[in-house]
């Protein structure tokens, strides 16, 4: 599976991959993120149940606090 991130393609990915175990595979917190699939927002709750397809375009973003 080929998935667009952040506009960086990442090809040879399983299938039938969740967002959680995108996360888990880009090693990202999964707290304190936002993601994007599609330019639709991926509610937290749905991290462990939206699977992924091939093509998918997904932006994660990451806060980061400070002052």
């Amino acid at each position: 599976m080929k998935l667009i991130i952040n506009g960086e393609t990442y090809a040879e990915l399983k299938a039938d991959m969740s967002v959680l175990d995108l996360l888990t595979y880009l090693n990202l917190p999964k707290a304190k993120i936002a993601v994007e699939c599609n330019k639709e927002i991926v509610p937290k709750s749905g991290y462990k149940t939206v699977l992924l397809r091939d093509g998918d375009v997904l932006e994660i973003i990451t806060f980061i606090g400070g002052g």
